[in-house]
This record gives C-alpha cells, structure tokens and sequence, in this order.
C-alpha cells in the first residue's frame, strides 16, 4: 500500500458533515459564507487565523443559493497550495475533490454538481496538506438545468431529482431486442429515496424502464392515475446507494417522436390504483390476511381482470424487512399463478410450483409494510375454486444448516511497523485488530482465532498461527484469512498460474510468503468455506492460486498488477479492510435475515467501491497508472452460502 496514491475523496471528507441548514460540518469553525455567483471568478486567500478542520487545514466558505435541479461548476485554483473543494447543500448534497479528473497532472481542484433540493450551498475552499496558505482563485459557472424549466440532456446522459429533460426517440437510436428506440440516462440514488419519474409525449405511445444496483427493475406503459392515458409514470423507492438506468422507450416497435422525462421527489406520493387491475362493477375478491393464515375462494366470471385477460382477486398481508414467508396458491381447476407486490412497488411473479400448476413463492420480506398479493391464473379466462395461504418459511437447507455462534475460525494479520528498508503504513495493524473486535462483539469469532500485528508477524509465526487454527475448525465452521499491510511481487517463471511471470506475496516483518504457499495452506483445511481477504498491493494474483477448490472465496483490494491505497478517510490502512468489517457486522445483510451470503457480502463490497474507491489511482510496479479496483472471486461458493450467521440486534442491512 502507498499512502501517495491517495486521492481527492479520501483527504477530508471524514470531517465534514453536510451544511448549509443543517449541523455546521464536524472541527470547522464557521464565520458566515462569503455569498458568490454564478459567473463570478472571486479572489481569496488562505492563511493563518482562517477557519480550520480538524485535520489542520484552513478553510474559506463560500454560499451559494441555489434551486432544485440546478447544476454548476466550481473550479479551484492556487499556485501556492495543492487546493481542495468541499460542496455541502440541503437534500444530502456532498461533494469533495483534490484534483481535477478531466486535467490528469493538475492540482486544480474542479466539481461539476446538480443540486437534488432548494437552499443554500456553501463551497469550502481549503489544501490537501494542513498548514498550507496562500492565494487562489475560485470560479462559479452555472451550466443549466432546474425545476421551472426543460433542459436538453447534457452529454454524459446524467439526470438528477427535480430536473426536466427533453428529447426524442429517432432512427439511428439504440434499440431493444423487440425494435423499439430507446434512450437512458444515469441517476445517482440512495438507498429508500422515492422517486416519481414521468414520461410524457404525444408523439408516440411511452413506456417506462428503471434498473438499478441488485437486480432492480421496474417497467411501466400507462400512467393508471390518470384515465385515458397514454403517459408513463412509475413510483418507486430505491433499494439501495448507486446509479440506476432511467430509459425512455415506445409500447411499440420503431415509434418516434419528442418525449420529456421528468425526475421528482416521490416522497409523500400516494401510489395509483395498480395499472393491470380493470375494474369490473363489482368487489374484487380477497381482503385482509395474516401470515399463518389460509383462505378459500374462486376465480370467477365478473371479477377483476389483468389487461391481458386473466380475472384475479386481490389480498394484503403485513410483514417485516427479514421475515421469510411462502405465499402459497393451490387449485385443481386451473392453472396457479401469483404475484407479491411489496410496499414500494417492486413485483415477484411465480407460475409453477413444485407439482407444476400450483404457485408458491418463498420470500425475504424486503421491507417493513404491506404486501400486495395478485391471485390469478396463467392463461386468460380462467375459472374455479383455490386455496390461498401466507405462511412462515424456514431457511433453505444449505443455509439452515448452518450454525450460529462462535463458528468463524480467523487468522487476522496487519502489519504497519516494517523494517527500515520496506516503509511504514499507516493503520493496517489497527484493520485486523479492529475487525477481531468486531467479530467477537458479535459472538461470531471462535476463541481459537488469532491476531498477528507487527513484530508478531513473522514468516514462522503466520505458518504456524495458520496451522494452529486451522486444525482446529471442522467441517461446519468458516475459516478466514485476513492480511492488511504491504504486498509485493517477484519474478516467476510464466505458467498457468503466472501468466504475467510474476508470483504475488505477502510482506511480513521478516520475509515474504508466496500466492503459491498460500495456496498450499489453504488446501490444508476441512472446512465449510473458506474465506480469503487480502488488503494490499498486487493482491488479486492470490486468487488463482487460493480460489482453485469448491468452498474457498477470496477478496482483494486490487487487482494483480495494481497497488492498493491507504483509507485514510476511514482511519483504515485500506478500503476494502474497512467494508469487510462493516459488511460482516450487518451491513451486508441486505434482505435483513440476519445471514451474511457470499452473494450480499460480494453485492456490498462492489457498491462500496463504486462509492468511495472510483477515483483512487493505482500504478504498476513500472510506473503505469490506472485506478484502484476490487476483485472477487466466488469460485464454487454459491450465492446464497452463508458467510456468517448474525446475531438478532447486529442485523442492519445499513
């Protein structure tokens, strides 16, 4: 790892909370903003008696008022210093740089930002390096947008909460399999944020499509909230932080014609009667049931249809984020077919069940609220009797059979204090004690486990603390394997296994040990799984080595030819010891069953990463330059193994 790699987000961004009408940010003296506007270049300096973080570099802020949806450009520049941008503003707004990411080799400081709601912005002008004074120069540009008014979507295809764009379907656009044109633009969202996005032209018939991090989609033709209508709208509440593809497109093949896509604040939003119901002059069947519960009753003639013709009837059961549940739909007259609606919207349809005509759906209860359940048949006009019933369900085998408590045999490794001639690192001996603590705090760490930091770190002293361990976890536990500290590579001959010809090691206080040894330890153990996280330099060649039996899942900081960067912003030694313990604690549980999968703890890492690590650059070991990014390798772990069984109160899914 090298702390010089360390790039704009990870600098300051640990001291500050958002501003502007809400909590002053964390170690920054406020004296009131400075008011700037767009199109202003201003004149300032940095110097001493200056506001200060906590960290030690001065401040100047800036405030800009501004509108929902409108995007600017803050420039920073200074001959002096290394300069450094901060945005805060009103609806979570936060934004850092160090340098500019369209300039490589500036020290210029630039943000491009859209603001997701009304009121005021500040701006900090400050230094990478505490301490550091001087002149500079800071530019307000407004580049467009807002909510009063439709803008032609900018070139990188970005939308944000409360702007307008316009555009239009034409030949030569990208289509989908079936021929319709379609266009798509990226939207950066959190986690429960609602959206209410609108399509509208009167040129073609619009359809709707949103996907976005695991798995996530919703579709809509017809706006049902309004009768007779053509439009497209859809209310939805999204699962998780990232960027989710927003894409306008026709109900038929090759339509065209202008369009504008609106993206608003859905929160408060009453959903409108659900599109595929028709109304028929008469109750739909169903009603109220609780989990536990089983009903009888009939499609019929008169009931409720879908658009395609089936006739359905309609429950609602309540239920909580992490129940496990099957919704069950037996009949001898026609063939079962369900759909579950949970409280945001999101759809899970089921035809066939195990016997093949009756429908059963077993579901994690993503959210707390009230589920809608669709009873109706897989072909049009279908009729008869059926039983329906909501009932509690218990954990697949493979995940039932996994115990919980103390079943995490670990050897955790950090090294910081090294040898005069390899260099120190900051915190990486702090990762692995942190994550033991973590384990224990949560009852999941067995008391065979060990932590080796620094001058304990020894070639003979890892082999052996392996050994140890190892020898002592069975065929029912999990057995991990955590290194946070230097990683090197030497030449090797080129093979299978070597490709690039040279071998990846891990830095200990007194020697190295190979992939290839690695490896060879790794085939010693007879456990359930085993799980390989490497934190340091050149990391992802461990995973041909490791990764190469069913059962043995490995994390790496970066990939095999690439360094990995200190964590500053997180008081890590690196980003990926830093969500590895988040993720293991709760926060990678995202469906809240209290089971940390392979799967989620895989889903987590990477949405992390995008996150925070996009823009940390790496280099090789011959000066090439790109960016930090994580590997994972689940080789015959399926998805849903489990990783670590939490107890009730460290269920999170944060």
């Amino acid at each position: 790892m090298f702390k010089s790699l360390l790039v704009a987000t990870t600098a300051l961004a640990v001291l500050v909370q958002p501003a502007a009408a809400f909590p002053s940010p964390v170690g920054l003296v406020q004296d009131g903003g400075q008011p700037i506007r767009p199109g202003q270049t201003v004149q300032g300096e940095l110097r001493r008696g200056d506001a200060m973080l906590d960290s030690g570099e001065f401040t100047d802020t800036w405030a800009l008022r501004v509108r929902t949806g409108e995007t600017y450009e803050v420039t920073l520049s200074a001959p002096a210093f290394d300069p450094y941008l901060m945005v805060r503003g009103p609806g979570g707004l936060s934004e850092d740089n160090d340098d500019d990411p369209a300039a490589r080799g500036s020290r210029d400081s630039r943000i491009r930002f859209t603001a997701p709601a009304a009121g005021e912005v500040e701006i900090d002008a400050t230094s990478y390096e505490p301490g550091e004074t001087g002149a500079y120069r800071l530019t307000l540009s407004a580049i467009g947008g807002g909510s009063a008014r439709a803008d032609v979507a900018d070139a990188s295809g970005t939308l944000a909460v409360g702007r307008t764009v316009g555009g239009s379907l034409a030949s030569g656009d990208e289509q989908l399999e079936t021929g319709e044109f379609i266009d798509t633009w990226t939207l950066r969202g959190r986690r429960g944020q609602q959206l209410d996005i609108r399509l509208t032209s009167t040129d073609f018939d619009p359809y709707l499509m949103v996907r976005g991090p695991g798995d996530f989609s919703s579709d809509n033709d017809d706006d049902a909230g309004v009768e007779d209508s053509r439009d497209s709208r859809l209310l939805v509440t999204l699962p998780a932080d990232g960027e989710y593809q927003i894409s306008a497109t026709s109900y038929e093949p090759k339509e065209s014609g202008a369009y504008r896509l609106a993206v608003l604040d859905g929160a408060g939003v009453s959903a409108p009667r659900p599109p595929s119901e028709a109304p028929s002059g008469r109750p739909a069947g169903g009603g109220d049931v609780v989990i536990g519960e089983a009903v009888s009753g009939a499609l019929a003639g008169g009931d409720d249809t879908l658009d395609t013709g089936e006739y359905v009837d309609n429950y609602r059961f309540s239920g909580r984020r992490g129940q496990r549940v099957a919704v069950n739909l037996t009949s001898s007259a026609f063939d079962a077919y369900t759909m579950v609606i949970t409280p945001s919207g999101e759809q899970f349809d089921n035809d066939d069940g195990d016997d093949g005509t009756d429908s059963r759906q077993v579901l994690v209860l993503p959210e707390d609220g009230t589920y809608q359940v669709r009873l109706t048949s897989y072909r049009p006009g279908e009729t008869g009797s059926y039983r329906f019933s909501v009932e509690s369900a218990g954990e697949p085998p493979r995940q039932a059979a996994v115990a919980g408590g103390a079943r995490v045999f670990a050897l955790m490794v950090g090294v910081s204090d090294y040898p005069e001639d390899v260099g120190d690192l900051e915190f990486t001996d702090e990762d692995a004690r942190k994550l033991a603590e973590t384990l224990q705090r949560d009852g999941s760490l067995n008391e065979a486990s060990v932590v080796l930091t620094n001058a304990e770190a020894t070639v003979a002293g890892v082999r052996a603390a392996f050994s140890r361990v190892a020898a002592q976890a069975g065929p029912d536990d999990m057995f991990l394997f955590f290194f946070s500290g230097h990683g090197g590579q030497e030449p090797t001959p080129v093979t299978g296994l070597e490709p690039d010809g040279k071998a990846e090691t891990l830095v200990l206080t007194d020697g190295e040990i190979s992939d290839a040894e690695l490896g060879r330890l790794f085939a010693s153990l007879d456990t359930r799984l085993a799980l390989l996280v490497v934190d340091a330099c050149f990391s992802g060649g461990f995973a041909r080595n490791v990764v190469d039996r069913p059962g043995v899942m490995g994390v790496f900081s970066s990939e095999e030819d690439l360094t990995s960067a200190v964590a500053d912003k997180f008081q890590a030694g690196g980003y990926l010891s830093h969500f590895v313990r988040a993720g293991m604690s709760g926060e990678a549980d995202g469906d809240g069953d209290r089971l940390v999968t392979a799967g989620e703890l895989a889903t987590f890492l990477r949405r992390q990463f995008r996150v925070e690590v996009e823009d940390v650059q790496a280099e090789t070991q011959d000066g090439q330059r790109n960016y930090q990014n994580l590997v994972i390798d689940r080789g015959g772990v399926q998805v849903d193994d489990v990783i670590v069984r939490l107890p009730a109160a460290a269920s999170g899914g944060q």
